[in-house]
């Protein structure tokens, strides 16, 4: 069953990513040997933490009204994938997830291998700021939203320009799992519309996941929002690999 066996369609109403760089040579023992870190300039590797704020999630042959709403959050990696089909895939290794919701939690153990655990974070706006806060997972983010690239990018961020960190951060369509025993890899394709990221300020956050998993402490390399955006996953396909 955690194969996604069919597709399903939500409604983003906010979508909130910060991006964090690390020498690759931290991330590369966590991702599977079927994958290759997505790397920039040879150098860095990124873990972005996704916090969306989803309506109307529900499996894709069932209508708009029998969804569920509620935050999920997401710890991934930027990977590349090379198919059998010869095609070089840009996209995400999962970390773990959470979500607010006891049922989410359940189905999303069941359906995937995206590790979810339930945990108390709350979204709030108030006006153009952001707050994100989890005490249970132990971060907290306060973000102001932009019309524009006019705000500064983080002080130590690897990118010269909002420009640069978009093409290279942006959204990335596919999500991958590994099953060792098996080599099989599974490949989950997001489809969106009108996917237009606009730039955070961060004023203040704090994480505790990566001195949980002992990666020490990353380099913040940028911040942006999605808002209201049709999404929908795609039936996962699964396809033999080989060393």
């Amino acid at each position: 069953m955690q194969k996604h066996p069919f597709g399903v369609k939500a409604f983003f109403k906010q979508s909130v990513v910060l991006t964090f760089a690390f020498p690759k040579e931290i991330l590369g023992p966590l991702i599977p040997p079927c994958l290759t870190l997505d790397t920039f300039k040879d150098q860095w590797a990124f873990v972005a933490i996704a916090f969306v704020e989803t309506e109307k999630l529900h499996p894709a042959f069932l209508p708009d009204f029998l969804g569920n709403s509620f935050i999920l959050t997401g710890y991934r990696i930027f990977v590349r994938y090379h198919s059998k089909a010869g095609k070089r895939l840009r996209g995400l290794y999962i970390l773990e997830s959470e979500t607010n919701s006891k049922m989410m939690n359940f189905m999303g153990g069941m359906l995937t291998k995206y590790q979810y655990r339930f945990t108390d974070i709350t979204i709030k706006n108030e006006g153009n700021r952001i707050f994100i806060e989890s005490e249970q997972s132990g971060y907290f983010a306060d973000v102001l939203k932009h019309e524009n690239d006019a705000v500064k990018l983080p002080d130590q961020s690897p990118f010269e320009s909002w420009q640069e960190a978009r093409r290279f951060a942006g959204p990335l369509p596919f999500t991958f799992s590994y099953d060792a025993a098996t080599q099989n890899v599974l490949i989950v394709e997001g489809v969106r519309e009108n996917w237009k990221p606009q730039p955070l300020e961060i004023k203040n956050y704090s994480t505790g996941f990566f001195e949980k998993i002992k990666l020490g402490k990353p380099v913040l390399a940028n911040a942006f929002i999605i808002e209201n955006i049709p999404y929908q996953w795609k039936k996962g396909r699964i396809e033999k690999w080989h060393s």
